[in-house]
């Protein structure tokens, strides 16, 4: 991928203005009589085959042009003092140009969590490569079809990404995470994916950044597709009966504690931020971002208390209220299950 399309993506990210949100169509239901104390309120999760201190990260985003350096390095610091996941981009660049070092972050951040992404059109051998060469926590694979489908660049040949898949899943020894890129990941492609042997899933529905948009913008072409795809709460709904069984996480449209609280309600294991995260990078300081981070922590607290609820687990089990085109849509997708 060429640098200018790398800068391309964060240039059009940013410009980009956000549209409806379905997390404004969720309402939580407050508790008047709490059962703990603040300081009794637990935040730490479990997925990709470890525990986390805190249940969202910085997601997925850029690499392979000197912008994305600056970006990632800035990123790679706040997760690090912060204490919480950072995901690179796509390390395909970086297959490209053996010289390209915008990933690597790590190299003098012995306490940084870092996990990468990689494309599910790359073969295993290019992940492995990813993987030997940032020693990751765990490997995301991301599916960006209409993505691809709109960049006149883009791959036109998909049927190996089912087969890529379940090579990964056999062979790579370390964690893999199926990451949607802002389309919202479908019932059946989790299904198929689950049957390979995959668990954890980000599920990344409309709502933040959106890459037929900036595809879009690209070429001058077919902005009727902008919105295309599930937002995020609806992608998570029509996923309800499988929270048990996979593990959820949440990305597309997170803007602050309350959305994340909202996604953990439903069942999410974790959420992931990625423009909210650029923003903050753009507009502030490493240090006033961590500073922000750190005081979403204790609204992440705040919010829990008010719902009375000790761990994540628990949220788990508060009431909500849905509203407008997110409960319509559902009430069909419950009815064309049921049919």
């Amino acid at each position: 991928m060429s640098q200018s399309r790398k800068d391309d993506h964060i240039k059009y990210a940013l410009e980009q203005t956000p549209g409806y949100n379905s997390f404004d169509e969720m309402e939580l239901i407050h508790r008047s009589l709490p059962e703990y104390d603040l300081d009794e309120i637990d935040l730490s999760t479990h997925f990709a085959g470890r525990d986390w201190e805190f249940p969202f990260y910085i997601n997925a985003m850029t690499g392979g042009s000197p912008k994305g350096k600056v970006i990632n390095e800035k990123l790679a610091q706040i997760a690090e003092t912060c204490g919480i996941l950072f995901v690179t981009g796509s390390y395909s660049a970086a297959l490209k140009n053996p010289a390209d070092d915008s990933y690597r972050v790590a190299k003098e951040r012995p306490a940084l969590l870092l996990a990468t992404n990689i494309g599910l059109d790359k073969p295993y051998e290019a992940g492995q490569q990813a993987v030997s060469d940032l020693q990751p926590i765990f490997l995301q694979l991301h599916v960006n079809l209409m993505q691809e489908l709109l960049m006149p660049e883009g791959e036109r040949e998909f049927r190996a990404w089912k087969h890529h898949l379940k090579d990964y899943a056999d062979r790579l020894s370390l964690p893999i995470v199926v990451k949607e890129v802002g389309f919202g990941l479908d019932r059946r492609s989790l299904e198929a994916a689950r049957a390979m042997g995959v668990k954890t899933f980000d599920i990344s529905g409309r709502g933040g950044t959106s890459f037929a948009y900036i595809e879009n913008r690209r070429s001058g072409q077919r902005d009727y597709l902008n919105d295309w795809g599930q937002t995020t709460l609806q992608a998570l709904l029509n996923l309800q009966d499988l929270r048990e069984e996979t593990e959820l996480l949440v990305s597309g449209g997170v803007r602050h504690p309350l959305d994340i609280i909202k996604a953990l309600v439903l069942g999410a294991k974790a959420v992931g931020l990625s423009r909210t995260m650029l923003e903050l990078v753009e507009h502030h300081s490493v240090d006033e971002v961590v500073a922000i981070l750190n005081g979403w922590k204790t609204d992440l607290r705040l919010l829990m208390c008010a719902l009375s609820c000790r761990n994540l687990e628990e949220l788990k089990q508060v009431p909500y209220l849905l509203y407008g085109r997110l409960k319509e849509g559902r009430d069909q997708l419950s009815q064309i299950r049921d049919n």
